[in-house]
Protein backbone atom coordinates (compact mmCIF):
# COMPACT_ATOMS: atom_id res chain seq x y z
CA UNK A 1 0.00 0.00 0.00
CA UNK A 2 1.31 3.34 -1.01
CA UNK A 3 2.63 5.69 1.42
CA UNK A 4 -0.55 7.72 3.61
CA UNK A 5 0.66 11.40 4.97
CA UNK A 6 -2.86 13.13 4.46
CA UNK A 7 -6.17 11.70 5.30
CA UNK A 8 -9.70 13.44 5.14
CA UNK A 9 -12.06 12.59 7.58
CA UNK A 10 -15.64 13.56 6.21
CA UNK A 11 -18.67 13.66 8.34
CA UNK A 12 -20.90 15.38 11.32
CA UNK A 13 -19.64 16.14 15.09
CA UNK A 14 -22.48 16.80 17.60
CA UNK A 15 -23.18 18.09 20.90
CA UNK A 16 -22.78 15.39 23.15
CA UNK A 17 -25.14 14.97 26.25
CA UNK A 18 -24.00 12.36 28.65
CA UNK A 19 -26.55 11.87 31.23
CA UNK A 20 -26.31 11.08 35.07
CA UNK A 21 -27.73 7.85 35.98
CA UNK A 22 -30.50 9.84 37.82
CA UNK A 23 -32.53 13.27 37.27
CA UNK A 24 -30.54 14.86 39.94
CA UNK A 25 -27.39 14.43 37.99
CA UNK A 26 -26.18 17.11 35.70
CA UNK A 27 -25.59 16.61 32.28
CA UNK A 28 -21.54 16.49 30.80
CA UNK A 29 -21.30 17.97 27.68
CA UNK A 30 -18.97 17.01 24.51
CA UNK A 31 -18.61 16.72 20.72
CA UNK A 32 -18.55 13.63 19.11
CA UNK A 33 -19.28 11.48 16.07
CA UNK A 34 -18.68 8.53 14.02
CA UNK A 35 -15.75 10.07 11.96
CA UNK A 36 -14.96 12.69 14.32
CA UNK A 37 -14.55 10.04 16.93
CA UNK A 38 -12.16 8.06 14.25
CA UNK A 39 -10.25 11.30 13.37
CA UNK A 40 -9.52 12.17 16.99
CA UNK A 41 -7.98 8.35 17.49
CA UNK A 42 -6.44 8.22 13.93
CA UNK A 43 -4.49 11.28 14.77
CA UNK A 44 -3.59 10.68 18.79
CA UNK A 45 -1.87 7.37 17.37
CA UNK A 46 -0.44 8.62 14.35
CA UNK A 47 1.11 11.90 15.77
CA UNK A 48 3.06 14.16 13.14
CA UNK A 49 3.55 11.25 10.82
CA UNK A 50 -0.46 12.02 9.15
CA UNK A 51 -1.64 15.43 8.71
CA UNK A 52 -5.61 14.40 9.47
CA UNK A 53 -7.83 16.87 8.51
CA UNK A 54 -11.80 17.21 9.59
CA UNK A 55 -14.31 17.93 6.73
CA UNK A 56 -17.38 19.12 8.05
CA UNK A 57 -19.91 21.98 8.49
CA UNK A 58 -20.89 23.53 11.46
CA UNK A 59 -22.82 27.06 12.62
CA UNK A 60 -21.37 30.52 13.95
CA UNK A 61 -22.94 30.01 17.47
CA UNK A 62 -21.20 28.99 20.53
CA UNK A 63 -21.29 25.96 21.11
CA UNK A 64 -19.77 25.72 17.11
CA UNK A 65 -16.78 27.79 18.51
CA UNK A 66 -16.43 25.15 21.13
CA UNK A 67 -16.25 22.21 18.83
CA UNK A 68 -13.99 24.02 16.18
CA UNK A 69 -11.94 24.79 19.02
CA UNK A 70 -11.79 21.07 20.42
CA UNK A 71 -11.06 19.99 16.36
CA UNK A 72 -7.71 22.58 17.02
CA UNK A 73 -6.88 21.07 20.53
CA UNK A 74 -7.12 17.89 18.87
CA UNK A 75 -4.71 19.05 16.21
CA UNK A 76 -6.67 18.34 13.41
CA UNK A 77 -6.78 20.30 10.60
CA UNK A 78 -9.87 22.70 10.04
CA UNK A 79 -9.48 24.13 6.68
CA UNK A 80 -12.46 22.54 5.26
CA UNK A 81 -14.79 23.24 7.96
CA UNK A 82 -17.52 24.96 6.81
CA UNK A 83 -18.77 27.85 9.12
CA UNK A 84 -22.80 28.06 7.96
CA UNK A 85 -24.85 31.34 8.90
CA UNK A 86 -28.11 29.75 9.52
CA UNK A 87 -27.57 26.32 10.96
CA UNK A 88 -26.36 24.74 14.23
CA UNK A 89 -24.56 21.65 15.25
CA UNK A 90 -27.21 18.58 16.10
CA UNK A 91 -27.04 17.40 19.27
CA UNK A 92 -27.97 14.12 20.86
CA UNK A 93 -27.98 13.08 24.31
CA UNK A 94 -27.07 9.48 25.12
CA UNK A 95 -27.80 7.47 28.22
CA UNK A 96 -25.76 4.06 29.52
CA UNK A 97 -26.93 1.16 31.16
CA UNK A 98 -25.19 -1.21 34.20
CA UNK A 99 -23.53 -3.46 30.94
CA UNK A 100 -22.21 -0.22 29.48
CA UNK A 101 -24.48 -0.26 26.02
CA UNK A 102 -25.94 2.79 25.51
CA UNK A 103 -29.44 4.58 23.81
CA UNK A 104 -29.38 7.96 21.84
CA UNK A 105 -32.13 10.57 21.72
CA UNK A 106 -31.29 12.64 18.75
CA UNK A 107 -31.93 16.06 17.73
CA UNK A 108 -30.72 17.26 14.34
CA UNK A 109 -33.46 18.56 11.64
CA UNK A 110 -31.59 22.17 11.46
CA UNK A 111 -27.79 20.35 11.36
CA UNK A 112 -24.73 22.28 9.17
CA UNK A 113 -23.49 19.24 8.44
CA UNK A 114 -26.21 18.12 6.36
CA UNK A 115 -25.46 20.74 3.84
CA UNK A 116 -22.29 19.53 3.04
CA UNK A 117 -21.54 19.56 -1.00
CA UNK A 118 -24.77 20.98 -1.38
CA UNK A 119 -24.58 23.70 -4.57
CA UNK A 120 -23.57 26.51 -2.06
CA UNK A 121 -21.07 24.66 -0.14
CA UNK A 122 -17.78 26.42 0.06
CA UNK A 123 -15.93 22.90 -0.09
CA UNK A 124 -15.99 21.39 -3.46
CA UNK A 125 -15.99 17.40 -3.81
CA UNK A 126 -12.71 17.79 -6.04
CA UNK A 127 -11.07 19.59 -3.53
CA UNK A 128 -10.35 16.23 -1.66
CA UNK A 129 -8.39 15.14 -4.45
CA UNK A 130 -5.17 16.58 -2.72
CA UNK A 131 -5.60 13.77 0.62
CA UNK A 132 -3.93 10.19 0.42
CA UNK A 133 -6.80 8.85 1.81
CA UNK A 134 -10.82 10.01 2.40
CA UNK A 135 -12.67 7.64 5.42
CA UNK A 136 -16.58 8.43 5.89
CA UNK A 137 -19.31 6.20 6.54
CA UNK A 138 -22.38 5.33 5.68
CA UNK A 139 -23.72 7.92 8.72
CA UNK A 140 -21.93 10.66 6.58
CA UNK A 141 -23.90 9.39 3.33
CA UNK A 142 -27.35 9.03 5.04
CA UNK A 143 -27.19 12.98 6.11
CA UNK A 144 -25.92 14.51 2.91
CA UNK A 145 -29.26 15.74 0.47
CA UNK A 146 -29.85 13.27 -2.37
CA UNK A 147 -27.48 14.85 -4.73
CA UNK A 148 -24.92 15.28 -2.52
CA UNK A 149 -24.42 11.38 -2.40
CA UNK A 150 -24.91 10.67 -5.65
CA UNK A 151 -22.08 13.64 -6.31
CA UNK A 152 -19.53 12.07 -4.07
CA UNK A 153 -20.19 7.98 -4.87
CA UNK A 154 -19.78 9.26 -9.00
CA UNK A 155 -16.75 10.91 -7.91
CA UNK A 156 -14.55 8.35 -6.18
CA UNK A 157 -13.81 5.76 -8.76
CA UNK A 158 -12.18 8.51 -10.71
CA UNK A 159 -10.29 9.59 -7.33
CA UNK A 160 -8.92 6.19 -6.61
CA UNK A 161 -8.09 5.82 -10.79
CA UNK A 162 -5.46 8.84 -10.02
CA UNK A 163 -3.99 6.81 -6.45
CA UNK A 164 -6.41 7.95 -4.01
CA UNK A 165 -7.41 5.12 -0.89
CA UNK A 166 -11.11 5.19 0.14
CA UNK A 167 -11.84 4.08 3.61
CA UNK A 168 -15.38 3.06 4.61
CA UNK A 169 -17.43 1.72 7.35
CA UNK A 170 -21.06 0.84 7.30
CA UNK A 171 -22.79 2.18 10.33
CA UNK A 172 -25.71 1.82 9.86
CA UNK A 173 -28.58 3.93 11.51
CA UNK A 174 -31.68 2.80 10.65
CA UNK A 175 -33.88 6.54 11.81
CA UNK A 176 -31.39 8.13 8.97
CA UNK A 177 -32.73 6.12 6.00
CA UNK A 178 -35.77 6.53 4.34
CA UNK A 179 -35.85 2.54 3.68
CA UNK A 180 -33.72 -0.67 4.69
CA UNK A 181 -33.84 -1.07 0.70
CA UNK A 182 -32.49 2.38 0.29
CA UNK A 183 -29.65 2.20 2.94
CA UNK A 184 -28.67 -1.03 1.43
CA UNK A 185 -28.44 0.25 -2.15
CA UNK A 186 -26.18 3.12 -1.36
CA UNK A 187 -23.84 0.86 1.08
CA UNK A 188 -23.24 -1.80 -1.62
CA UNK A 189 -22.39 1.44 -3.89
CA UNK A 190 -20.09 2.29 -1.36
CA UNK A 191 -18.52 -0.73 -0.49
CA UNK A 192 -17.83 -1.17 -4.42
CA UNK A 193 -15.87 1.98 -4.34
CA UNK A 194 -13.94 1.24 -0.91
CA UNK A 195 -10.40 0.25 -0.88
CA UNK A 196 -10.43 -0.34 2.77
CA UNK A 197 -13.20 -1.99 4.66
CA UNK A 198 -13.80 -1.23 8.32
CA UNK A 199 -17.75 -2.68 9.26
CA UNK A 200 -19.35 -4.22 12.27
CA UNK A 201 -20.06 -7.36 12.07
CA UNK A 202 -23.77 -6.64 13.46
CA UNK A 203 -24.60 -3.61 11.67
CA UNK A 204 -23.96 -5.62 8.37
CA UNK A 205 -26.16 -8.37 9.05
CA UNK A 206 -29.07 -5.80 10.42
CA UNK A 207 -28.99 -4.19 6.97
CA UNK A 208 -28.24 -7.20 4.79
CA UNK A 209 -29.50 -10.38 7.09
CA UNK A 210 -26.50 -12.42 6.58
CA UNK A 211 -26.57 -15.26 8.98
CA UNK A 212 -22.69 -14.97 10.44
CA UNK A 213 -19.72 -12.97 9.97
CA UNK A 214 -17.88 -15.18 7.75
CA UNK A 215 -20.88 -14.40 5.33
CA UNK A 216 -20.14 -10.72 6.10
CA UNK A 217 -16.70 -10.88 4.61
CA UNK A 218 -17.47 -13.09 1.71
CA UNK A 219 -20.36 -10.55 0.28
CA UNK A 220 -18.16 -7.35 1.01
CA UNK A 221 -15.41 -9.42 -0.68
CA UNK A 222 -17.57 -9.84 -3.80
CA UNK A 223 -17.79 -6.12 -4.40
CA UNK A 224 -13.85 -5.61 -4.99
CA UNK A 225 -12.64 -5.27 -1.64
CA UNK A 226 -9.31 -6.48 -0.30
CA UNK A 227 -8.26 -5.01 2.67
CA UNK A 228 -9.60 -3.92 6.06
CA UNK A 229 -11.18 -5.65 8.84
CA UNK A 230 -14.63 -6.97 10.13
CA UNK A 231 -15.16 -5.73 13.36
CA UNK A 232 -17.03 -8.41 15.88
CA UNK A 233 -16.89 -7.65 19.45
CA UNK A 234 -14.82 -9.48 22.02
CA UNK A 235 -14.62 -12.32 19.87
CA UNK A 236 -11.86 -10.01 18.11
CA UNK A 237 -11.83 -8.66 14.24
CA UNK A 238 -11.95 -10.58 10.90
CA UNK A 239 -9.40 -9.73 8.48
CA UNK A 240 -10.36 -9.01 4.79
CA UNK A 241 -6.49 -9.64 3.65
CA UNK A 242 -5.65 -12.90 2.70
CA UNK A 243 -3.11 -14.63 4.54
CA UNK A 244 -3.11 -11.99 7.17
CA UNK A 245 -4.04 -12.93 11.02
CA UNK A 246 -3.96 -10.93 13.93
CA UNK A 247 -2.97 -13.43 16.66
CA UNK A 248 -3.94 -13.67 20.19
CA UNK A 249 -5.95 -10.54 21.36
CA UNK A 250 -6.36 -9.05 24.75
CA UNK A 251 -9.47 -9.01 26.51
CA UNK A 252 -11.37 -6.24 28.11
CA UNK A 253 -10.58 -5.22 31.74
CA UNK A 254 -14.11 -3.50 32.22
CA UNK A 255 -16.40 -1.55 30.21
CA UNK A 256 -17.93 1.38 31.35
CA UNK A 257 -19.31 3.01 28.00
CA UNK A 258 -19.30 1.41 24.42
CA UNK A 259 -19.70 4.54 22.72
CA UNK A 260 -17.22 5.21 20.06
CA UNK A 261 -15.99 1.20 20.38
CA UNK A 262 -15.92 1.11 16.72
CA UNK A 263 -15.13 4.47 15.56
CA UNK A 264 -11.43 3.93 17.96
CA UNK A 265 -10.66 0.89 16.52
CA UNK A 266 -11.05 2.11 13.10
CA UNK A 267 -8.60 5.27 14.21
CA UNK A 268 -6.21 3.19 16.09
CA UNK A 269 -6.37 0.82 12.50
CA UNK A 270 -5.63 3.65 9.95
CA UNK A 271 -2.96 4.89 11.90
CA UNK A 272 -1.07 1.80 11.99
CA UNK A 273 -1.48 1.47 8.17
CA UNK A 274 -0.70 4.72 7.69
CA UNK A 275 2.79 4.06 9.87
CA UNK A 276 3.37 0.75 7.22
CA UNK A 277 2.57 -1.80 9.29
CA UNK A 278 0.89 -4.62 8.61
CA UNK A 279 -2.95 -5.73 8.41
CA UNK A 280 -2.79 -8.14 10.94
CA UNK A 281 -0.47 -5.38 13.23
CA UNK A 282 -3.08 -2.83 12.47
CA UNK A 283 -5.80 -4.63 13.42
CA UNK A 284 -4.39 -5.57 16.91
CA UNK A 285 -3.75 -1.61 17.51
CA UNK A 286 -7.73 -1.02 16.42
CA UNK A 287 -8.72 -3.59 19.04
CA UNK A 288 -6.59 -2.54 21.47
CA UNK A 289 -7.46 1.28 21.00
CA UNK A 290 -11.37 0.54 21.41
CA UNK A 291 -10.51 -1.98 24.87
CA UNK A 292 -9.28 1.50 26.40
CA UNK A 293 -11.97 3.47 25.07
CA UNK A 294 -14.82 1.73 26.37
CA UNK A 295 -13.07 1.61 30.09
CA UNK A 296 -14.08 4.89 29.80
CA UNK A 297 -17.60 7.16 29.67
CA UNK A 298 -17.86 9.22 26.59
CA UNK A 299 -16.83 8.49 22.99
CA UNK A 300 -13.96 11.07 23.55
CA UNK A 301 -11.32 9.93 26.38
CA UNK A 302 -9.31 12.28 27.99
CA UNK A 303 -5.43 12.14 26.60
CA UNK A 304 -3.67 10.82 29.93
Amino acid sequence: MKRISTIACIGECMVELSLGSNAAENCVLGFAGDTFNTAVYLKRAAGSQVEVSYVTAVGQDALSDRMVNLFVEEQLNVDHVIRHPDRVPGLYAISTDSTGERSFTYWRDQAAAKTLFDAQCEVDIEQLSAFDMIYFSAITLAILSDEARTRLLQWLPDYRRRGGLVAFDSNYRPKLWASQEAARECVTLAWSTCDIALPSADDEMDLFGDQSPRDVLSRIRGCGVQHGSLKNGETGPLLFDEGQTTGPLPKAGRVVDTTAAGDSFNGGYLAALAQGRSPGEAAVQGHTTALHVIGHHGAIVPRQ
